[in-house]
């Protein structure tokens, strides 16, 4: 507010500001990207100059006298020594941008791969061939990289995949095919494959680059899929999910049989019962400081009453991928197998202290998945032996037990 005092003109400090800082009517703020738009190689260069030029608006005397000039932008459509671009044609532009597979899209760099899952021998193929434009991280200006594989959710350290290591490289090339055993069609469905581009150093802790991850589901059976695609961060990490999963620990493939008795008078042929086939183990946790782990398996029936159902396959010295191709027999009834539950483990020798738990999967009729279906189609289909890969968990019900 203007106060006289005397003959002295005294202005107050808000009518100062105003002055300074307003010195027109007040206009919608444009957004910094009107000012930077990003255009596709296509698109037809435009001027430096903004995008609204300023100028003065009409009705401004010359001489100036006691009116303020004041600055406005041109109108739409208007020319200021060059082409603008709209809003809308800014946005549309930075889609096809984004959406492109150009090796310039991306700092951290693209990978080219290639997945095939074998339906027959329940097997994921990954081949890595080539990285290009990764994101230097040594002091030389290159990097050291190499590309490790996990199946998501439950990744970990049993179900990594590494490739060799490629010195003083950003564009590798691996042309390197990574194994998973045991796959199952539900697996293919709802798992997720996250590829994970590192950074090796010998003397420090190795350095992520950038990551990418595919759908297992967008694979089909029996064919090959190639992928380009460009190198991100990793997602933040939601801990209502992590308490929520379990672990996986490791694949086991089991077969059951089941004999129906034989009738009177026959002598000939296998007893009737439940016939248990421990065949191997694929992608198991190393338990040991070696990296390796003693596996071996225990399988029980449950409920147990006269405690003599339990039993045991040999130990298999430092490895992670053990084949046992032991058979155990339960002699036992149709109607008393549906009330059962069979309860396998696989544990880890240690000599002179006490094994450690790996993981286990219990089949009955009261679990879900793939038990549920192996369980199921061995009542159903009896004499025949049925073969189906499971996935151990580091969880089981209180029935788990040490030795």
């Amino acid at each position: 507010m203007t106060v006289r005092k005397g003959k002295k003109l005294t202005i107050s400090i808000q009518e100062h500001m105003a002055i300074d800082v307003c010195p027109g009517p007040i206009r919608p703020i444009r957004q910094i990207s009107a000012y930077f738009p990003r255009l596709s190689p296509t698109a037809e260069p435009i001027s430096p100059n903004p995008a609204f030029p300023l100028a003065l608006s009409p009705g401004v005397g010359a001489s100036g006298g006691t009116s303020r000039s004041l600055l406005s932008p041109l109108q739409a459509g208007a020319r200021g020594g060059g082409g603008t671009l709209s809003a809308a044609s800014s946005i549309e532009t930075s889609v096809d941008i984004c959406s492109s597979d150009s090796d310039d899209s991306t700092a951290l760099g693209t990978l080219e791969f290639e997945l095939r899952y074998e339906r027959a021998t329940s097997s994921l193929h990954c081949t890595i061939i080539r990285a290009k434009g990764l994101k230097p991280m040594d002091f030389n200006g290159l990097a050291d990289p190499y590309v490790k594989l996990h199946l998501l959710p439950g990744a970990c350290k049993a179900n990594k995949l590494k490739t060799k290591t490629i010195r003083n490289s950003l564009n590798p090339v691996w042309n390197e095919t990574l194994t998973y055993i045991g796959i199952t069609e539900e697996d293919m469905h709802r798992k997720t494959l996250r590829l994970s581009v590192c950074d090796e150093d010998k003397l420090t802790h190795n350095e992520f680059i950038g990551e990418s991850r595919v759908a297992l589901r967008r694979v089909k059976p029996d064919q090959t899929k190639r992928f380009y695609t460009c190198l991100e961060h990793p997602p933040p990490v939601r801990d209502t999910y992590t308490h929520n999963l379990l672990e996986e620990r490791g694949r086991l493939l089991l077969s059951l049989q089941f004999l129906a008795p034989p009738a009177e008078g026959e002598t000939e042929g296998r007893r009737g019962g439940l016939y248990v086939g421990v065949l191997r183990c694929a992608h198991l946790a190393a338990m040991d400081v070696n990296g390796f782990s003693d596996p071996y398996v225990k399988i029980y029936l449950k409920p147990d009453v006269k405690k003599k159902s339990k039993h045991k396959t040999a130990v298999i010295k430092k490895t992670l991928n053990p084949e046992f191709n032991e058979e155990f027999f339960y002699e036992i009834s149709l109607s008393e197998l549906v009330h059962k539950t069979l309860e396998v483990t696989v544990w880890d020798y240690d000599l002179g202290r006490s094994n450690d738990f790996i993981g286990g999967v219990c089949l009955s009729c009261h679990v879900q998945g793939d038990a549920l279906r192996h369980w199921m189609d061995c009542l159903r289909n009896k004499g025949q032996r049925v073969e189906r890969w499971h996935i151990l968990t580091n969880e089981l019900p209180q029935t788990a037990c040490h030795d």
